[in-house]
């Protein structure tokens, strides 16, 4: 017996907040991608889709009627009936789970969502050697670029995806009067057929899974050294690995992370220091002895020597060339391209080249995009 006549309950209401935890994360999660301080972020939402997925999974074999796979309309022909019906038939009866349409959608979400999540995970501990897979920064740094891609164009192509779902329920809530938008709020719709129910241990599940993404969430956010998100990368120490370095050159401005550069450019630096970016560098300054001191420490942790993003990227920007300056590379011009001109103007900056200005811990050789904030 309906609780409601001419309407069928079919969304619980436990379903219908994980339907919109869903959306919410991987919207959350796309948006924040486009600013690199948020990835802390970034990875907590897309932690959340990810769990909210493996939910959907679950349910889609033990779930309730209407939300399981069984049930959905997945045959070419229905599909094609389906849109066909549409254009014909304004008023027509709708069915009480899903249609064909939105049918091959959660599979779609559930197929391209899994794709994002692992490739996510991925890229996070390839690329940025953090999270769980950070051991394989090591072995597989060379493939970041990759994985980077399959992570975002599968992400485009399901936001392109989500984008045509809510235009198709705008044509059902305003063209064919079926009050679709509502069928996810109030969890009834305007159909034939029996309402769905839930098990108490359903009940359970579904909220269980609910309080694991907000804990999960605040469990990220919370800290920056974490399971989720710790760096294989810890602070250097540059005084302790090379005090002559540190001392020599630290004196006059703060010591560079020696991975941000190839040998040859370090070469090109320390071979001209009688015009040291105008200044001459005399042996009364940094004598012979200590120059060479200097040279083997950036030669031995020179960015072919490392598996850090910056230092990968780096090299593939520049090439054959030996650059002195970073803010010369095509990498840190396309990555500091949204900064207009003038802040670098600020008294607290000066200079395109005062990198600690804007990376916290820039001179313990953390470049951490959740590092990231330009003073005023």
């Amino acid at each position: 017996m309906n609780r409601k006549e001419g309407l069928v309950f079919v969304w619980p209401i436990s379903t219908r907040i994980i339907h919109w935890i869903i959306a919410i994360s991987f919207t959350a999660s796309l948006i924040t991608s486009f600013y690199e301080n948020y990835l802390h972020y970034h990875v907590a939402f897309g932690w959340i889709f990810g769990v909210m997925l493996i939910y959907r999974i679950i349910w889609g074999f033990v779930g309730p009627r209407y939300a399981t796979f069984n049930t959905f309309k997945l045959k070419p022909k229905d599909l094609v009936w389906y849109f066909q019906e549409k254009i014909i038939d304004r008023w027509r009866k709708i069915p009480p789970g899903h249609n064909p349409a939105s049918s091959w959608y959660t599979i779609l979400v559930v197929s391209v969502g899994s794709v994002i999540v692992i490739s996510g995970l991925l890229l996070y501990g390839i690329q940025e050697a953090k999270g769980i897979f950070s051991f394989l920064n090591t072995d597989y740094y060379m493939y970041m670029d990759i994985v980077d891609a399959v992570h975002k164009y599968a992400s485009w192509f399901l936001a392109s995806w989500a984008c045509i779902h809510i235009l198709g329920v705008m044509v059902e809530q305003f063209y064919h009067k079926t009050s679709m938008v509502f069928a996810m709020i109030t969890g009834y719709k305007k159909s034939e057929g029996e309402d769905t129910d839930v098990t108490p241990f359903g009940v359970f599940a579904s909220y269980a899974f609910i309080i694991l993404s907000v804990i999960a969430f605040y469990y990220i956010v919370s800290t920056y050294d974490n399971f989720f998100t710790r760096s294989k990368f810890a602070l250097i120490n540059y005084e302790k690995e090379n005090q002559v370095y540190y001392h020599d050159c630290g004196d006059c401005h703060k010591v560079y992370p020696p991975f941000l550069f190839p040998k040859r450019s370090w070469e090109r630096i320390m071979d001209k220091l009688d015009n040291h970016f105008g200044e001459e560098i005399t042996e009364n300054n940094i004598s012979m002895g200590a120059r060479e001191s200097i040279k083997k420490y950036l030669y031995a942790n020179s960015a072919e020597h490392s598996t850090r993003e910056v230092s990968y990227k780096m090299l593939k920007s520049i090439g054959d060339g030996r650059p002195k300056s970073t803010s010369k590379v095509m990498y840190w011009r396309e990555t500091h391209a949204d900064i207009d001109p003038s802040v670098y103007k600020r008294k607290s900056i000066k200079d395109r080249s005062n990198c600690s200005a804007c990376h916290k811990d820039f001179e313990y050789g953390n470049l951490d995009d959740t590092n990231i904030k330009i003073p005023d």
